[in-house]
């Protein structure tokens, strides 16, 4: 397993393009929409989502992803700072890689303001010359309006779909999304930003290997923004299991580094037995000082090799750092 790894991962470093030092991702759309809502959730900071205040202005937070610096610019969306984005274009959309478009689908009111400024972002990138996809988050499709009026918004975001077409951008896509589904937004945004690398694919193979030889019926392997980098599922019940765990163990872990000291005693390790399964988390440091990352398991038996994990997070560590 480590030989084969080794080769391809040297093959895709010759291969890989030169990508920029830092790569931008942005956040917009109307105020109230949720965007800083959504940002806060992958770093876990749930109590302050209650208490929170709009945004003021552009604000930005540097975070690694795979090993890459990620600049996230949340602009706020209150009338007079769209204005002034739209007034100074290259400060604030200039050198856009990935462009977030948070629409409130519970504000219907609010509908053509928002598409009429998700028209302005297309024009100024237009005039900037660049084409960074546009990732439209129908947000705030909480769990229990699906359940309420599934049909009345299924049509809802057909129509919306529709005039945001109209626009002709060349790539728009669709996630529907909610902080009371906390792993439709992990999803979301891991996928998003695994398209920006290459060395995703090589992540995956290693991940789908190292499930193989621990027999393990599937795996997620995230970082410590809840961001996953890769994953493994034998079928589609086993990733239903795992994306609706992922939040649960994330936020588990996170209560214990403030109360017992119970990591130190299981090496980093929490076995939960549900549906005849055993769910395995556990963390993983693969450089010194650098955040950790986490990885779920998903085995009939709550064993595996020390050696193993050991070998895997050697692999990964040569992926993402060498």
């Amino acid at each position: 397993m480590e030989k084969n790894l080794k080769q391809s991962i040297l093959y895709l470093k010759k291969k890989e393009p030169p990508k920029p030092e830092v790569s931008k991702i942005m956040f917009t759309g109307l105020d109230n929409a949720g965007k800083t809502s959504i940002i806060l959730s992958l770093q876990r900071e749930f109590s302050k989502i209650a208490i929170l205040s709009p945004t003021r202005g552009a604000q930005r937070r540097m975070f690694d992803f795979l090993g890459k610096e990620i600049a996230e610019w949340d602009l706020g969306g209150q009338l007079a700072y769209r204005i002034a984005y739209l007034k100074n274009p290259g400060k604030y959309f200039e050198g856009t890689e990935i462009a977030i478009y948070v629409i409130d689908i519970q504000d219907k009111e609010r509908f053509s303001e928002a598409i009429s400024y998700f028209k302005d972002v297309i024009e100024q990138f237009k005039d900037l010359e660049i084409e960074p996809p546009i990732y439209v988050f129908l947000h705030k499709f909480d769990p229990a309006l699906r359940r309420s009026a599934q049909n009345e918004m299924e049509a809802l975001i057909i129509d919306l779909k529709d005039k945001l077409k109209a626009t002709e951008y060349k790539e728009v896509y669709y996630y529907e999304t909610s902080i009371y589904n906390f792993g439709s937004i992990i999803t979301a945004v891991s996928e998003i930003l695994l398209n920006l690398y290459p060395k995703s694919e090589l992540i995956e193979k290693t991940i789908h290997e190292f499930a193989k030889k621990v027999e393990s019926d599937g795996m997620v392997v995230i970082d410590d923004n809840s961001l996953i980098i890769g994953s493994y599922y034998k079928d589609d019940e086993t990733k239903h299991l795992l994306t609706a765990s992922t939040p649960y163990f994330l936020t588990l872990h996170d209560s214990f580094q403030y109360t017992n000291p119970i990591e130190e005693q299981y090496e980093n390790r929490m076995i939960v037995q549900r549906f005849g399964k055993n769910f395995i988390f556990k963390q993983i440091t693969l450089k010194k000082e650098s955040a950790p990352y986490y990885l779920i398991l998903l085995k009939d038996e709550p064993i595996f090799r020390k050696e193993d994990l050991e070998a895997f997070a050697n692999l990964l560590k040569e992926i993402l750092y060498k």
